[in-house]
């Protein structure tokens, strides 16, 4: 249920296992644009495994819930937006309960959550919801089990056929055993735990992520003013095997569908319980901040940005994805903008969804028509952006290119 990055890569992914697998979603325009063979998303990959398990008849879309009827295990993969207080809208997981428990069939479905989820969410809202609506008691008429994905977007496919570890929240072992038996072929660790406790290894994952590319960041923002190059210093730190080198590459933070909105959620739940979760609202603000730091570093060169025209360079929050909720860019972009800057941009994969939230300013056709601008701002580290030629121009670098590092006239990096 939902095809979004994590719903549409579990489904080819298990389809391309052999299991034949039904991808929902009430959206009827996403459904067709499935059924044409056409991807509603960017992943390398998943576009042509995709169209392979459809050829291979193991993968079809529906965008009727009658269809879960015919499902031995269902999985939820619908998304959980933050709301302004930051907490979690689960207008669209109560739905998909709900679709559920009015079209469960066989004599012992298993509902498994994939949506990331507050602990103790699948125990007060998706298991009370299918037994009012349906009749039947969890762990008797229905299993459930709750799932949570790593999904690395850029990297879906590869995260899905390769994962570190498999985490099941079981509530019986019945349906435990039955979701190992799915996984034992993967060849990593399964962890089996109770349902509140797989919920918050997801949270809690995602959380100390993020607060490693704050901590890093706000030691790259304390070595640019030391003169040191923090790539270095993060090189020293990720051969001490008790840290490791990744997540150390400072630049202008962290964005997504994931990082903010899962440490929002867990400040939000700390608040509800009486808690204040304090380094995680220290992760949040040093990466709000973090972004506009390349200001000052353009003004530096430039003088006053208004009436210049600043180039930009990646849109997407990170690179091989089209994603750019939560991206760095929009926060840059927003305040050049207000500076009066005349913006332009280019992004292979993410300027068609940038466009929805900006659809005023100049899109390129390519990257070196950016580079005839004032001053060019790298935002993501695709790396088509290695194979340019900076000479001659102003460069101002979020994310550690080494070509413009390399051959541009004037060369600033927001952490080096």
């Amino acid at each position: 249920m939902g095809t979004g990055y994590v719903g549409l890569t579990t489904a080819v992914g298990f389809a391309s296992k052999g299991h034949h697998v039904t991808s929902l979603d009430i959206d009827q325009k996403k459904v067709e644009s499935l059924r044409a063979g056409k991807c509603p998303i960017y992943e390398p990959g998943l576009s042509e495994l995709m169209n392979q398990v459809m050829r291979e008849g193991k993968f079809r879309a529906e965008s009727d819930p009658a269809c879960l009827s015919e499902s031995d295990l269902i999985f939820i993969c619908v998304g959980t937006p933050s709301k302004e207080d930051g907490s979690i809208d689960l207008t669209q997981l109560r739905r998909a309960s709900e679709d559920i428990a009015r079209n469960l069939g066989g004599k012992y479905p298993i509902i498994a959550v994939k949506s990331t989820v507050i602990p103790g969410t699948t125990e007060s809202v998706v298991i009370p919801t299918v037994e009012r609506v349906s009749g039947r008691k969890a762990g008797r008429g229905f299993g459930v089990c709750v799932n949570p994905e790593f999904l690395r977007e850029g990297k879906a496919l590869e995260d899905f056929f390769h994962p570190d570890r498999v985490v099941i929240g079981q509530l019986t072992s019945r349906e435990g055993d039955l979701l190992e038996g799915l996984y034992r072929d993967f060849g990593c660790p399964i962890l089996r735990t109770n349902l509140r406790t797989a919920e918050m290894i997801k949270y809690a994952s995602n959380a100390f992520l993020a607060a490693r590319i704050s901590l890093i960041n706000e030691i790259g923002n304390l070595c640019k003013l030391l003169g040191i190059d923090t790539r270095e210093v993060a090189r020293g730190m990720g051969l001490d095997k008790r840290i490791g080198p990744h997540f150390l590459s400072s630049g202008i933070g962290f964005g997504g569908s994931c990082f903010p909105k899962d440490v929002k959620a867990l400040i939000a739940r700390g608040r509800e319980m009486g808690y204040e979760m304090k380094i995680l609202r220290a992760v949040l603000e040093v990466n709000e901040s973090q972004p506009l730091r390349l200001l000052p570093l353009l003004e530096k060169h430039l003088g006053r940005l208004e009436g210049k025209r600043i180039g930009v360079l990646g849109l997407a929050f990170k690179p091989d994805t089209d994603d750019v909720r939560e991206a760095p860019s929009l926060k840059i972009v927003s305040h050049l903008l207000k500076m009066g800057a005349k913006v332009r941009v280019y992004d292979p994969k993410a300027m068609e969804n940038f466009k929805k939230c900006f659809p005023n300013i100049e899109y390129c056709m390519s990257a070196e028509e950016v580079l005839d601008s004032d001053a060019v701002l790298i935002l993501t580290e695709w790396q088509e952006f290695e194979k340019l030629d900076y000479s001659g121009k102003i460069v101002v670098d979020g994310r550690g290119v080494e070509a413009a590092r390399k051959t541009a006239k004037v060369y600033e990096g927001v952490c080096w």
